[in-house]
């Protein structure tokens, strides 16, 4: 399997669920020019990371990759404990993550995507960062007594939380009083497959 990804973002996800699985792979680091150039656009057409390979095979969109991955090493819980309700909540996480909480992150990275005028950006950007403060809440709240997101094991969830908590943190998106997150944040830092993914791509 190969990972392309760009450092630190959301293809970070599945590169430390890959250090979780054990399984044998190798990593391809994207600039952010490289993205758009011909030779990544034949294996995204919408050039944007994490891409895996495997083969003949081309796997994109990181819910997808992240399932992928655990399913290749079902003895880890990290698509929940094995019940359908467990299995349900982690994707119901990986689910808000992306589509709610990554989404949202979009309108600061890129504002200009939506907007010409600076002043706007940054009203934009604003807006954004006020409503990931009571996104994030909502996952502070599910951490309530709880380790991680499903249980009392890492999951995919836990992997691409991680992730866009380094982007609040580095975007200075207001966190006080997230004593669960805080947690949860220093737990995962902690973990050595974090550390490996970290270390890997100069992080």
């Amino acid at each position: 399997m190969k990972l392309y990804y760009m450092p630190g973002a959301c293809s970070l996800a599945s590169h430390i669920v890959l250090e979780w699985i054990g399984k044998p792979y190798e990593t391809h680091k994207l600039s952010r020019e490289a993205l758009k150039g011909p030779e990544f656009l034949q294996i995204n057409p919408l050039g944007a990371v994490p891409a895996l390979t495997d083969g003949d095979w081309t796997l994109t969109q990181n819910v997808s990759i992240l399932e992928h991955l655990a399913e290749q090493a079902p003895q880890l819980p990290l698509l929940g404990d094995g019940t359908a309700r467990s299995r349900a909540e982690v994707r119901r996480w990986v689910g808000f993550i992306n589509s709610d909480i990554h989404k949202t992150f979009s309108m600061i990275f890129g504002a200009q995507r939506f907007l010409k005028d600076e002043g706007a950006q940054q009203e934009l950007a604003a807006s954004a960062s006020g409503l990931l403060t009571k996104l994030f809440a909502q996952l502070d709240a599910q951490l309530d007594g709880k380790s991680y997101l499903a249980g009392s094991a890492p999951s995919i969830a836990d992997a691409y939380l991680y992730v866009v908590l380094r982007w609040a943190r580095a975007k200075e998106v207001n966190l006080a009083g997230l004593d669960n997150l805080s947690a949860f944040f220093q737990r995962m830092e902690a973990d050595a497959g974090v550390q490996s993914a970290l270390k890997a791509e100069g992080l």
